[in-house]
């Protein structure tokens, strides 16, 4: 599950829309992005909003999804 939803951070998206495109529960993607928020992976874009936040992955976060689709090392 990190695996695709740090690929579909590569571009800005909400849990709500990330967990319908990926099929996943819309709790468990958001508690993901938490857990990538904390360690620098993934950036909130509107943290006024309550609902309806957009995030994105951070530059040690797109290196991080370089890695695991093979293209850095």
């Amino acid at each position: 599950m990190r695996r695709k939803v740090i690929k579909g951070l590569l571009r800005p998206n909400s849990p709500t829309e990330l967990a319908k495109d990926l099929g996943f529960a819309r709790a468990a993607v958001s508690r993901t992005i938490q857990a990538m928020e904390k360690v620098g992976l993934v950036e909130c874009l509107t943290p006024e909003e309550n609902r309806d936040r957009y995030y994105r992955v951070t530059e040690t976060g797109k290196k991080v999804a370089g890695i695991i689709e093979g293209r850095e090392k």
